[in-house]
């Protein structure tokens, strides 16, 4: 690939917002295109993700790390194509998974790449379905949920990244599955689609107690487990309606973070319905599980071959994007893991 008449262009966090995040918080720039060192590859994105996650790191305070600083590339999960290798493990053209943030080329420790295959699932995936949401949902669900068969399993954003892995991985295992979704779009896709029995449009019930009367009609036996994504009047209303030794598992709060990471909205006094029921909050990160991706890649590309499990991608095109579709995020209007696929011209000089 002749790089003489190409340009590297970076998205650089320059800003904090206070409420919804959107393209004022960066700066686009252009730079020249590194150079691999030994034991480096260079790597052109083909597909750059955007996730939840990215917001809270722009908290002021710290949460499970420091915020991402300012003046920087904004952080971000990638799929390339290896330009120039020199580590022998990698070779020109190969499919890979990286942490090279939002930019079109970066060099990268070969130590820190994930080789993909194309033969198993299109490679967009290695940020979805075979990467870090599916990851966090495979052992979110296996491990803190405890899943049990014949058990009731209620998803919230169960038509997202992570809740639409899931909800289907919860159908195989022979539970029970409620997604809560936003529109009737996506309640449709849970129930025709992935496997949900019961769906429900959160729009159509806006306060805690509509919320509750539908989870009583969905999941007439209670709620085993509880796979949070949403946090708000949603798992005010769950809380109400669990059995006796649930399991509530917390991986996103993604209605508090558009103004209201810094300072939190509590939620109701809960605790005693908690003991009550004797059950259990946990709380999951990605980096708890990051370093058994194997065995998630191993179970779900099983799945995959089984016909058991799809993977649902919305793509955004072109690198001047990115900004715009993180903030698609928090109004719903993706389904299954959005992604901004670069487009050919993109890293042309202007």
């Amino acid at each position: 690939m002749a790089l003489a008449n190409k340009i590297n262009k970076r998205w650089i966090y320059i800003e904090r917002p206070q409420t919804e995040v959107n393209e004022q918080h960066y700066k686009l720039e252009q730079a020249p295109i590194p150079s691999p060192q030994l034991g480096e590859i260079l790597v052109k994105a083909q597909f750059i993700s955007v996730d939840p996650y990215m917001r809270i790191q722009q908290s002021t305070s710290n949460n499970w790390e420091e915020p991402h600083p300012l003046n920087r590339v904004q952080g971000g999960g990638v799929v390339g194509v290896v330009i120039e290798s020199k580590d022998e493990r990698f070779q020109k053209g190969d499919f890979v998974n990286v942490y090279s943030g939002w930019q079109l080329y970066a060099t990268f420790s070969a130590n820190r790449a994930r080789k993909l295959d194309p033969s198993v699932a299109p490679v967009s995936t290695g940020i979805g379905l075979l990467g870090m949401p599916g990851c966090t949902a495979y052992f979110g669900l296996m491990e803190a949920g405890k899943p049990k068969a014949g058990e009731t399993l209620v998803v919230s954003g169960a038509a997202g990244a992570v809740g639409s892995i899931v909800t289907q991985i919860g159908n195989i295992l022979g539970m029970r599955v409620v997604g809560i979704a936003g529109s009737s779009e996506k309640c449709a896709l849970l129930k025709e689609e992935l496997g949900c029995h019961e769906t429900i449009n959160y729009k159509e019930h806006s306060t805690t107690k509509m919320m509750l009367e539908a989870l009583k009609a969905a999941a007439p036996n209670g709620i085993d487990v509880y796979f949070d994504n949403t946090g708000g009047w949603i798992t005010d209303a769950i809380v109400q309606h669990i059995n006796v030794h649930a399991r509530l598992v917390i991986c996103g709060q993604i209605t508090q973070y558009s103004g209201k990471l810094d300072e939190v909205e509590l939620g109701p006094r809960f605790l005693h319905i908690i003991f009550f029921k004797r059950a259990t909050i946990q709380g999951i990160l990605f980096s708890d599980f990051s370093h058994r991706m194997g065995e998630m890649e191993a179970q779900v590309s099983q799945w995959l071959r089984q016909g058991k499990i799809q993977y649902k991608e919305t793509f955004v095109e072109g690198f001047q994007m990115l900004p715009q579709a993180l903030n698609m995020l928090f109004h719903g209007n993706n389904i299954g893991k959005l992604v901004v696929k670069i487009k050919d011209n993109d890293d042309e000089k202007e």
